[in-house]
């Protein structure tokens, strides 16, 4: 399919005509989409912003993700545990997409870039998977550093995340293809035409069948729409596809080690709520059985 939709952005007009829109193998590849797509109209503008979306979004999340999941790896942090509590919880209780909109109506982010960043800022899998990393790091390491003076953040900074490059990356790359591929809340929040990002802009062409405007892409002529579309496609694609490779080695020790205790943690709070509410089904039992005798 990845290569059917290149050879389909890479073939001529008349080439796609005569092969009903489908090219696999193009007899004269060019490259007059692409050059179209990026010649500063909308297309380029939303692909501007996808990029400063994804760059500073996953910079925050990783931030915040790190932070949290540090402090609720280490013993004897205040509140860690009503914390963690509250951070699985989210994986059993999920806010609707009005009381979400109304969160961020009431935070004056409707039309703004950060509006696209806060409702997917923390993710509860990747803070457990962090958190089960930074427990699998020998105390004998922290011990060590508070000997020689060191503090929380220092010991954070100098040992803990040098050792953590695995599962950092890993997360990294989550939450980036999380905000690249991310189009549903733009189209929630955002009503500025000029702050859509690409996968809108994606949704609009291919899915919805709008047709490409010669005006707001900057430039005089088009070229086939399902050469623009297939080449509008490839450049959300290609972002994602180029850097897996670099972070494919870090996912066996970055995802599987910290994985696994989190799902134990998971399964055994799972356990904790299922016995929670059965108590409180059984207690709603006896309840009703006792009140017909008290009537009596």
């Amino acid at each position: 399919m990845f290569l059917l939709c290149l050879g389909a952005s890479l073939a001529t007009k008349e080439e796609l005509a005569a092969n009903g829109g489908y090219v696999l193998f193009p007899s004269n590849p060019t490259f007059e989409s692409y050059n179209v797509v990026l010649s500063g109209g909308v297309v380029t503008r939303a692909a501007v912003v996808s990029v400063v979306i994804t760059l500073v979004g996953t910079a925050l999340s990783l931030l915040c993700t790190v932070a949290l999941a540090y402090g609720l790896s280490r013993p004897g942090t205040v509140a860690g545990k009503p914390l963690l509590m509250i951070v699985l919880g989210t994986f059993l209780f999920t806010p609707g997409i009005i009381p979400n909109y109304l969160v961020i109506q009431e935070l004056g982010m409707i039309d703004t870039y950060g509006a696209l960043i806060a409702p997917i800022m923390l993710n509860a899998f990747n803070i457990v998977v962090v958190r089960a990393f930074f427990q699998g790091i020998p105390d004998e390491l922290h011990e060590a550093a508070r000997l020689d003076g060191a503090g929380d953040l220092r010991i954070l900074l100098r040992i803990v995340l040098p050792l953590s490059k695995a599962v950092i990356a890993v997360v990294g790359m989550f939450y980036a293809v999380q905000y690249w591929n991310n189009f549903f809340n733009a189209m929630l929040y955002i009503n500025d035409g000029s702050k859509l990002p690409l996968q809108v802009v994606l949704r609009s062409y291919v899915l919805q069948g709008d047709t490409f405007n010669a005006k707001a892409l900057g430039v005089a002529t088009l070229p086939s729409s399902t050469s623009m579309s297939m080449a509008v496609l490839i450049l959300a694609i290609i972002p994602i596809v180029a850097v897996y490779p670099f972070l494919q080695k870090y996912f066996v020790k970055g995802v599987l080690t910290g994985a696994i205790k989190a799902y134990e943690l998971v399964r055994d709070s799972g356990r904790v709520v299922f016995g929670l509410v059965v108590a409180g089904c059984q207690a709603l039992m006896v309840r009703s059985e006792t009140r017909p005798a008290m009537a009596r």
